[in-house]
């Protein structure tokens, strides 16, 4: 089925394999699988901050867009710690947020709180290089408007003008969804614009997200999973080649990896 690699990162083990046989688009994404939640958190905050770091030997900024939900967050708090803050030029380091719900930033259920309390709250980062997006606003549309002209004043863009993340961080829901990038949405379709709003209908919600085209022209993307409740969807997404879910219209024009801990990863054959 593919192949195991060494890696230099302690107890993970490495797939190189097919996303969907039949895109090749998708050739062979990094399969990282860790031993558990807190080597998986370890292992792509490392990654996170070898990426910084290379981008700093080219004078270059680092740019990034935030997951939320819960399972980045002690990623967040592993890189505001003495041993990888310390690795960092947080004058460099640019942090965006994949999406949001349209709630005030000082809200619980806000993504830019948790990466508040987190990680901005400890660590140096100056904070002009914090970019949120304002879910406090009334219109959902306004807020995506207005972090897409965020987005394209401040990211250098491809040749199709679309602006270019360093890195985009995803999970992945148990309906497949990535971002707020939800099953039977427009989002979906979207292809003109970078940032859009989104209504959830079995939340009952807007959201304000990325969207496809910006998260492929991404120069990384990795996503996260952790936990036996993620174990079915992985398997699914990985095996199934009718991309039924949202994260399977994922189509990287670089580099695109998953990290695992063993419980999500149980479904996976080597």
């Amino acid at each position: 089925m593919g192949s195991i690699a060494a890696s230099g990162i302690r107890n993970e083990r490495v797939i190189l394999r097919p996303f969907l046989k039949e895109d090749k688009s998708m050739s062979k994404p990094k399969i990282h699988i860790h031993s558990n939640y807190h080597d998986l958190c370890h292992g792509v905050a490392k990654e996170i901050a070898s990426l910084a770091q290379h981008a700093e030997q080219r004078y270059r900024p680092f740019n990034i867009a935030f997951s939320g939900g819960s399972t980045p967050e002690n990623i967040y708090k592993i890189l505001s710690s003495m041993h990888f803050c310390e690795k960092i030029n947080w004058g460099g380091f640019n942090i965006y947020f994949g999406d949001e719900r349209m709630v005030a930033p000082d809200h619980p259920d806000s993504n830019y709180l948790m990466v508040k309390n987190s990680l901005l709250d400890h660590s140096p980062i100056p904070s002009a290089n914090i970019h949120r997006i304002s879910g406090e606003l009334q219109d959902p549309h306004t807020a995506a408007l207005q972090y897409e002209e965020e987005l394209v004043e401040h990211l250098d863009k491809s040749e199709s003008l679309i602006p270019i993340f360093d890195l985009v961080l995803l999970g992945i829901g148990s309906d497949g969804h990535t971002a707020s990038l939800f099953p039977n949405t427009d989002i979906l379709k979207q292809k003109d614009k970078w940032v859009d709003a989104v209504y959830v209908k079995k939340l009952d919600s807007w959201r304000v997200s990325i969207t496809l085209p910006i998260i492929n022209n991404a120069k990384n993307i990795i996503i996260i999973a952790s936990g036996k409740t993620k174990a079915t969807i992985i398997k699914n997404v990985l095996s199934n080649t009718n991309k039924k879910y949202p994260i399977q219209l994922l189509k990287p024009s670089d580099t695109m990896a998953w990290h695992l801990d063993q419980d999500a990863a149980e479904g996976i054959k080597a």
